[in-house]
């Protein structure tokens, strides 16, 4: 058997000192979670493009990823599944009010430092609050890092 992680894309957008979050339902019954617009990475897409994609459907913001923040592997006990995050820092271009959210969201918001420290119990995973740490503290790499290729 041979082993592969779930590859997952996540958007970290700051705006005003707060975060774009996602208030989220993954399956009936198990609870409400906060995340990043995040989300798998779909077959024959690159890794921007799902971030881009992932943000538009959960939250109905354009994204424009701008910089890379960071990879990330985590290993959930819970699905004992193990996931490889690309989180990219950017903007929100527009707004499209219309657009109904993607299935299992509830809500997209915005949300300050301090209420996303006080719902920390209620993140989807490590990741949330990780990712936000590096973004305060500055971390960036450039988007030239990742080459996708087509067949």
């Amino acid at each position: 058997m041979i082993w592969k992680p779930n590859v997952t894309v996540a958007a970290i957008i700051e705006k005003d000192g707060k975060y774009l979050l996602v208030e989220e339902e993954p399956e009936a019954g198990s609870g409400l979670f906060l995340n990043q617009p995040a989300g798998h990475l779909d077959p024959g897409e690159s890794i921007m493009q799902g971030a881009i994609r992932e943000t538009l459907e959960e939250t109905a913001y354009t994204f424009v990823p701008e910089y890379l923040l960071g990879i990330y592997q985590w290993h959930s006990q819970r699905v004992d599944t193990t996931y490889l995050r690309f989180a990219f820092g950017g903007r929100a271009a527009s707004h499209d009010l219309e657009r109904v959210l993607d299935h299992g969201i509830l809500r997209a918001d915005w949300f300050g430092l301090d209420e996303i420290h006080h719902m920390i119990h209620r993140h989807r995973s490590p990741l949330v609050m990780q990712c936000i740490q590096d973004h305060i503290a500055g971390k960036r790499y450039p988007l030239e890092l990742l080459t996708y290729y087509e067949s």
